[in-house]
């Protein structure tokens, strides 16, 4: 068996940017080039398919990168053949890493005769040959128990934290985090606190679903400026609707940081023409053109912090470690300085 000397990285189609950014850090980390593994994922003309692997990769610990977005499950098929792939070609061990982790939302039976997708995706994976999962933002937490294997799940909180200290330097005093259901106090908790500032929720009520009816804002956001924090962020309705509630109660400005951005359908249109001064997300899901080209939507790298994980796993370390700011502030080289 060869003796292991870099972690190997192989890449989908689903985003390639973020794999090429992440193979960039770890070369800067091992003062070596580090480069995406020389492999083809294409499509027979009856759209199956094909993955072939152009090196070596025996006794190796491989990482394949791979965001089950859209379009959903041509890159769920996509990273469950490069896995069958790789467990044929004798790899030592095959983590996923997968940055977005799709079929999330359907982690429960909501009503009857409805199905736990996310637990099937689960078992998929762990037959595909899939050793270990490094995912970030799970939509909810106990998604990690579907998997018989190690599940890492990273936050994005930490880096936001950075970023608005960065962003709202000399008036983080004026900053209240808003949670825009009751579902997201928790994570809504875990940012205010790291940045110190006050928590409101916006209370949302349904009358079917995809239909917001009536939202109440408890807490007092008078003169403030708010960030609403969520996990996903899909057709934007909801979330321009709290943003308009916001300033009807008072706020001085609204902002929104959310992990995933989906931004299906009329989302961007939806974005731009809101109250909202900005939306950030981060790069988890490759940005289409039209993203890119948003005035008010901004993309957080999370290379740095992918990168690192995977080092931190290939060195058989701490992937905790990442969520204190004394350990992301030199991974992101200060980019983001103190307030």
């Amino acid at each position: 068996m060869p003796n292991v000397d870099e972690p190997k990285i192989i890449a989908g189609n689903s985003n390639q940017r973020l794999a090429k950014a992440v193979t960039r850090r770890l070369s800067m980390h091992r003062g070596m080039n580090v480069g995406l593994v020389d492999a083809r994922v294409e499509r027979f003309n009856d759209a199956e398919i094909f993955v072939e692997v152009f090196e070596n990769v025996r006794g190796e610990d491989m990482f394949i990168l791979q965001s089950t977005s859209n379009p959903a499950n041509d890159n769920l098929m996509e990273l469950l053949i490069m896995s069958d792939a790789l467990r044929r070609s004798s790899a030592q061990r095959i983590t996923a890493v997968i940055p977005y982790f799709g079929y999330a939302r359907q982690d429960r039976r909501t009503k009857a005769r409805t199905p736990i997708t996310a637990k099937l995706v689960a078992n998929m994976m762990v037959s595909a040959g899939i050793e270990r999962v490094l995912t970030m933002d799970l939509h909810a937490a106990q998604i990690q128990g579907f998997f018989d294997i190690p599940v890492d799940n990273l936050y994005a909180a930490p880096v936001f934290a950075l970023e608005i200290k960065h962003a709202f330097r000399g008036r983080l005093d004026g900053v209240t985090v808003v949670s825009p259901d009751v579902g997201g106090v928790a994570r809504a908790r875990e940012l205010a606190t790291r940045i110190g500032a006050p928590l409101s929720i916006v209370d949302k009520r349904r009358e079917k679903a995809g239909e917001v009816a009536e939202m109440t804002v408890i807490g007092d956001v008078k003169d403030r400026i708010c960030v609403i924090v969520d996990d996903i962020v899909d057709t934007a309705g909801t979330l321009c609707k709290a943003a308009e509630v916001l300033m009807e109660a008072g706020a001085k400005e609204v902002h929104a940081y959310i992990t995933h951005g989906v931004l299906s359908g009329p989302a961007v249109e939806r974005v731009s023409k809101s109250v909202m001064k900005s939306l950030v997300i981060t790069d988890s899901i490759q940005a289409t053109p039209q993203v890119e080209k948003a005035k008010n939507i901004r993309i957080v790298p999370m290379a740095p912090m992918f990168a690192q994980a995977i080092l931190n796993i290939w060195h058989g370390t701490s992937v905790s470690s990442l969520f204190q700011p004394e350990t992301l502030e030199p991974i992101y080289d200060g980019m983001y300085s103190p307030a």
